[in-house]
């Protein structure tokens, strides 16, 4: 099986300037030879996390709606590296697709472990970096390399692919695919493995 990434499109809109950059970063990544798969969050509700134990126990979370078993399924089949891109809404990314990443990262971690992650944000103006760092929060909680590019991972436009305007934008993400390309090319990690990993300690400030 050849090189795999999953690109999440955390927008509600499917051919809007999130799912642009994103395909800038798949089309990017298609020319290094991997293969990439793209999610759309769509505009249904999506049910956050009810911390209810039941993926620990089970490994899948408790809500099978469509769009996490869709994930699920993608992560199952294996993939090499993850792009999850988001509209900035008040300083922050899409809630819906928060909702759908705190219950993927926590149910399905095992596939998500040491494979190469990004995270995307389009703005109107502002809020950007907040909302990128907000991302970014999930892959270095698990063990997941950062990908980076020649700046920060941010694009600008507000109407339908006015994206298409911030070359420099386009150009970072075209930087950022070749730069995942290039760190799954070298990690290896199905056949090389990953750094082991010592017994959890889990610590609490209340005494």
């Amino acid at each position: 099986m050849g090189k795999r990434v999953l690109l999440i499109n955390g927008s509600p809109h499917e051919n809007g300037n999130t799912r642009r950059v994103l395909d800038e970063v798949a089309e990017t990544l298609q020319k290094e030879g991997i293969e990439t798969v793209t999610v759309d969050l769509g505009k249904a509700a999506v049910q956050g996390c009810i911390a209810c134990g039941w993926c620990g126990r089970t490994g899948r979370c408790t809500y099978g709606d469509a769009l996490y078993t869709k994930v699920r399924d993608v992560l199952a089949d294996g993939i090499d590296g993850l792009v999850v891109g988001s509209p900035v809404y008040y300083g922050g990314p899409n809630g819906s697709l928060c909702a759908l990443m705190d219950r993927v990262c926590y149910s399905l971690s095992r596939y998500l472990m040491f494979k190469p992650a990004a995270s995307v944000v389009v703005c109107r103006r502002g809020g950007a970096t907040a909302a990128f760092e907000r991302l970014n929060m999930y892959f270095t909680m698990l063990n997941m390399p950062l990908v980076t590019s020649q700046y920060w991972n941010i694009a600008y436009g507000h109407s339908p692919r006015e994206v298409e305007r911030d070359e420099e934008g386009l150009q970072t993400m075209r930087t950022l695919g070749r730069n995942m390309a290039w760190m799954i090319k070298r990690l290896n990690v199905a056949e090389e493995g990953h750094p082991e990993l010592e017994a959890r300690v889990r610590t609490s400030f209340l005494k």
